[in-house]
């Protein structure tokens, strides 16, 4: 089964709690918008260390290192069977400054053309309820489960 390790970035502006988002790029998720975002994230290997795994795709993601004080969250099932393995952390960072990793498909569908898509088309800073409706749905989780460890 396929698992990825993302970090769920958090940080307080005028006493409210906001909570850092990315926007998957490419065609498909183009015009999507609420129930499209994730926390920066990706997959890797049994062999591999998670809390790596995490850090290592939020950087590839965001084109930002992140150090901190990590806190294991539960661990989620996406909807495609996906686990999903997170770590909240307090960090700010400049989410109009993001520089993303980028993929290639064929496009459009079946044309022989091949196009180069960012892998993370924008990201952006949430309040925990603006969260919710923005996450897909399976993530909505983390959030709530970071609230209730900051007493929100």
């Amino acid at each position: 089964m396929k698992q990825s390790a993302g970090l769920l970035l958090y940080r307080t502006v005028e006493n409210r709690t906001q909570v850092f988002l990315v926007h998957p790029g490419g065609p498909f998720f183009a015009k999507k918008d609420d129930g499209s975002w994730s926390i920066p994230k990706g997959e890797f290997d049994d062999d591999e260390d998670a809390l790596a795994a995490a850090k290592r795709e939020f950087e590839e993601e965001t084109g930002k290192a992140i150090d901190g004080n990590f806190t294991k969250l539960q661990p989620i099932r996406q909807k495609s069977g996906k686990t999903v393995h997170a770590w909240a952390v307090e960090a700010d960072i400049d989410h109009t400054s993001i520089v993303s990793n980028t993929f290639e498909i064929e496009w459009p569908p079946r044309s022989g053309k091949r196009k180069t898509f960012p892998e993370i088309d924008r990201a952006g800073w949430f309040t925990i309820n603006e969260a919710k409706v923005k996450l897909i749905p399976a993530q909505v989780k983390l959030v709530e489960e970071l609230a209730t460890m900051l007493l929100l």
